[in-house]
């Protein structure tokens, strides 16, 4: 693989002074969020659009019809591989450099450790069919290949030409309130290179950031119109593109709605049918209505939605990344806060009504009497408090 590029590209258009004074509508997982009595939350107020001129920054919250789907409820023994998984990862003190054999150990940064949540745990542990060896070892193989690929130190600015023709727009949610990122390849505007697949890494980080509280998935929007055939992906860049989706971002894609195939579009989805994950492809829907999947207000008029939105970079790019950035913040500073522990609850992190980890060990008491109690989700929690 090629070096980690400068992702302070001198090339890039520095967005940095505009970000600072753009400040986003607050959002579930902001600090700011607390109001004074009598005053509703934004969050628990609708979704309007625009009344003067076109939208051209992010949406930052589903309308009120849209509600995550509520995961379904642990067995026991899922209860208990889950335990086992926490456990065991909880004594990490060292990962892998990178995903090559027996590469050099390095210390486990707190922001890998934030990664290891408890929702991230059973993705991984859904996605390798329970099987806690299986998990943990993707789970490893997943936080050693974002070291290797540099995922955690692409910016804005780094990103920023590659998106300046709107090819990836983060837009809205869907009716479950899935952060929806259109994707246009339609609208490339550079030439392959490692930092086309950097943006798909980078815009799929964000749309994680942009999830609301109980949200784990994304919708993918993919539109073809105007895609001439040198556009479409080499099997090279699919395969990459497979990796980062289904190795690196497991149960994260909830619909992919792909509309407007060429037919030569249609015979390289027919090329790279044997390498998509069977689950992946039954959340593939081709050329159906869209708005029977997102709310017509907060779909792309470009889409055959009712929002009338326009992508221009100046506008859009730097309030997105000021809302990303603010948002990854106010995850970040709950974390701290409730004790930097693995396994906490991504409800919480982002903002919802969920207690943390600490509370709920805090109710329950300690590893022991859990244990007393057989609670081996708890208990496991508790050996996570006590280790990390």
């Amino acid at each position: 693989m090629a070096d980690t590029p400068n992702h302070t590209d001198s090339s890039a258009v520095s967005f940095n002074s505009t970000a600072s004074q753009v400040r986003p509508t607050d959002t579930p997982a902001s600090s700011s969020n607390t109001t004074d009595a009598g005053t509703a939350r934004e969050e628990d107020q609708e979704w309007q659009p625009p009344t003067k001129g076109p939208l051209k920054t992010p949406i930052t919250r589903p309308t009120k019809s849209s509600k995550p789907i509520s995961p379904p409820k642990l067995t026991t023994e899922h209860e208990t591989k889950y335990a086992t998984v926490l456990a065991s990862v909880s004594q990490w003190q060292t990962l892998p450099a990178t995903t090559a054999k027996n590469a050099p150990q390095s210390p486990i940064q707190d922001h890998e450790r934030m990664f290891l949540t408890r929702e991230c745990l059973l993705r991984y542990l859904r996605a390798t069919k329970w099987v806690t060896a299986s998990a943990l070892t993707r789970l490893q193989s997943t936080l050693s290949w974002r070291r290797e690929y540099g995922a955690d130190t692409f910016t804005a600015d780094y990103i920023s030409p590659e998106n300046e023709t709107g090819k990836q727009v983060l837009l809205g949610y869907d009716n479950d309130a899935r952060p929806c990122l259109y994707l246009s390849p339609g609208k490339q505007n550079t030439k392959m290179s490692d930092r086309q697949i950097h943006h798909l890494c980078y815009m799929l980080d964000r749309t994680v950031d942009m999830m609301p509280p109980g949200q784990e998935s994304a919708a993918l929007l993919i539109n073809f119109k105007g895609a001439a055939s040198g556009n479409v992906p080499t099997i090279g860049q699919a395969r990459a593109v497979l990796n980062i989706l289904q190795s690196h971002n497991p149960e994260r894609l909830g619909k992919a709605l792909i509309s407007q195939l060429p037919w030569y579009v249609t015979t390289f989805f027919k090329l790279i049918s044997g390498l998509i994950d069977p689950v992946t492809k039954e959340k593939m829907k081709f050329n159906e209505d869209v708005r029977n999947y997102v709310p017509p207000e907060q779909l792309w008029n470009a889409y055959a939605g009712d929002l009338d939105f326009v992508y221009e970079h100046q506008s859009y790019w730097p309030a997105f990344a000021a809302e990303t950035d603010r948002r990854r913040q106010a995850y970040r500073q709950r974390w701290e806060t409730s004790g930097k522990r693995i396994g906490e609850y991504e409800a919480y992190l982002r903002g919802g009504d969920h207690p943390s980890l600490e509370q709920v060990l805090g109710e329950k008491g300690s590893a022991s009497s859990l244990a007393a109690d057989k609670d081996t989700d708890l208990a496991a929690a508790g050996v996570a408090k006590m280790t990390v």
